[in-house]
């Protein structure tokens, strides 16, 4: 069954008042809406008019589309062979989007493979970008602000990503590691 537009509206809005952390009283008080009538339209209760969910996206400085997107799955499977990875190195170095970014989650994460011998330089990603890797098989190097890491399975490293890294291959056997990466004040809706 479709969910109703005006429902579909009221679960937004609830849902991105309570990533804010924002109460009712707050969100009227940005918005110049009633703290009952946002109530109702949370509830699904009251079919807004236009002129009411403009007053809403410019309080909560949001786009009027926001309001009307379909809500996320609670549940999503993601099988690697099913993506296209991103290729570099001649194919020696490979980059599976596991989950791509979301601008109102603010991070991606990727599965990557780099083949015995080999390397991949990434260039400076911009300020506050931070990268989080955990090794799953084989041994591999990062190299970050002068200093190199070596990671075996189960360790993993957490640093600034505004600086140009490399990943080196130094061994005769295939890594395989889960990267995060998590870019800063992307997540505000």
């Amino acid at each position: 069954m479709q969910e109703q537009i005006h429902q579909k509206i009221g679960k937004n809005l609830q849902e991105i008042r309570k990533s804010r952390g924002l109460s009712l009283d707050a969100v009227a008080e940005l918005s110049g809406v009633s703290k009952g009538m946002l109530g109702q339209i949370e509830r699904g209760e009251s079919n807004p008019t236009i002129s009411v969910l403009w007053k809403i996206v410019n309080g909560l400085r949001i786009s009027f589309a926001t309001l009307m997107e379909d809500s996320a799955p609670q549940v999503t499977i993601v099988k690697m062979e099913d993506t296209t990875p991103l290729i570099e190195e001649d194919g020696a170095y490979r980059a599976y989007p596991i989950f791509p970014f979301e601008q109102d989650r603010g991070f991606e994460v990727y599965s990557v493979v780099i083949e015995p011998g080999n390397s991949h330089t990434s260039e400076a990603h911009y300020e506050g970008v931070e990268e989080f890797i955990m090794v799953m098989e084989g041994e591999l190097r990062v190299e970050v602000g002068g200093e190199t890491y070596t990671l075996q399975p189960s360790l993993a490293i957490r640093f600034s990503a505004d600086q140009p890294h490399t990943y080196y291959n130094d061994t005769d056997k295939t890594i395989r590691y889960t990267t995060l990466i998590h870019y800063p004040s992307s997540n505000k809706r």
